[in-house]
C-alpha cells in the first residue's frame, strides 16, 4: 500500500510528549497509511524507545547529532511519499487532521499548506494568556505558516524549502520564501500547541524567535521579505479593541525584553543556541 503521507518528527529528548503525538496520528489511521518516521537526535532520555513501543507503524532512525535541521535532512533520506509532513514532536495533530492537509494539497499551486494553530494555555499565567491575547491577532501571524509545529509539502514545495539557507527560524524562513498563492492555513485541520507556562518562559522562547528573525533579515536570500507588525497597527488593533490595552502593555514588554535578550546572540554571530523551553513539555 502506498502510503497517504511521509511524516517526519525530529525529537530531541521527547520521551514525555513524543507518545502524545504519536497516539493522535495514528488514532484512526488505515494500516500502513502514514509513513512516520520519528528522528532522535542527539537524546539522552528514552525518546527512541518510546517511539519504538508503537511497532512497525513507526520507524525510528537515531542520531548522535542534538540539531533539528540534521534531523530534517535525515529525515528526508528515510521518507519515500509525498505530500510530507514535517512534525513537531511536542505538540498534537489528529490523523484527520492528516488527511485534511493532504487534501489541501490537492489544490493546483499549492506548495505548502499548515493547520490552524490550537493553544492550550490550561494553567498558563496571566501574562502568558495576554501576549498570545495579542500574538494570535496578529495579521502575520494568522496567515503565515510558522509558529504551528506542522509544515506539509508537496515534491515541488519540498525542493523548494531544500533549497533555503540553514536558519534557526526555519517555518518563517518558509513561509516567507512562499507566495501567498503558494502557502495556505487550513482551517479544518487543526494543530494543539502548548505555549510556555511563565512570563520568564515566554520571553526565553521569544529571544529566540526574536534571534531567528534578526538572522533571516541579514540573509540574502531572504532580504526584504518580513513577518513583523508596525506599531500603527497594534494600536490601530486597541482602537478596535479597547479592552486589550492591557494585554498590549504584557506584549510590548515582552517584545522589549526579547529584542534586547537578543543583542548578544546577533552581535557574536551566535545563531544556534536553542534556548528550548521546557516548561511547555511538563504534563
Amino acid at each position: 500500500m502506498i502510503p497517504l503521507a511521509s511524516i517526519v518528527v525530529p525529537a530531541h529528548d521527547e520521551q514525555a510528549v513524543v507518545g502524545r503525538l504519536l497516539d493522535r496520528l495514528m488514532a484512526t489511521a488505515c494500516p500502513a497509511e502514514l509513513d512516520i518516521i520519528v528522528i532522535a537526535n542527539g537524546c539522552t532520555d528514552r525518546t527512541a524507545d518510546v517511539a519504538r513501543a508503537y511497532g512497525p507503524d513507526v520507524r525510528v532512525v537515531e542520531t548522535g547529532i542534538p540539531s533539528k535541521r540534521a534531523a530534517l535532512r535525515l529525515g528526508d533520506e528515510h521518507a519515500g511519499a509525498f505530500p510530507r509532513l514535517y512534525v513537531d514532536a511536542d505538540v498534537e495533530l489528529g490523523t484527520e487532521d492528516v488527511r485534511r492537509l493532504c487534501a489541501a494539497l490537492a489544490e493546483p499551486g499549492l506548495l505548502a499548506v499548515a493547520p490552524e494553530r490550537r493553544l492550550d494555555l490550561t494553567g498558563r499565567s496571566l501574562a502568558v494568556r495576554w501576549y498570545h491575547a495579542v500574538w494570535t491577532r496578529l495579521p502575520e501571524v494568522q496567515a503565515g505558516l510558522f509558529g504551528r509545529g506542522v509544515l506539509a509539502v508537496t515534491a515541488e514545495g519540498h525542493k523548494r524549502i531544500a533549497a533555503l539557507p540553514p536558519v534557526m527560524a526555519d517555518d518563517l524562513a518558509v513561509s516567507l520564501a512562499l507566495g501567498p498563492e503558494e502557502r495556505a492555513v487550513v482551517p479544518a485541520a487543526g494543530v494543539v500547541v502548548r505555549p510556555p507556562r511563565t512570563w520568564r518562559d515566554l520571553v526565553r522562547r521569544r529571544i529566540r524567535v526574536e534571534t531567528g528573525t534578526s538572522q533571516l533579515e541579514l540573509d540574502e536570500v531572504l532580504a526584504g521579505a518580513s513577518a513583523r507588525t508596525g506599531l500603527r497597527d497594534l494600536v490601530d488593533m486597541v482602537r478596535a479593541e479597547p479592552g486589550l490595552a492591557p494585554a498590549m502593555v504584557v506584549f510590548l514588554a515582552t517584545a522589549v525584553v526579547a529584542r534586547l535578550g537578543a543583542r548578544r546572540a546577533k552581535r557574536s554571530g551566535d545563531f544556534s543556541t536553542w534556548l528550548r523551553d521546557e516548561s511547555s513539555r511538563r504534563n
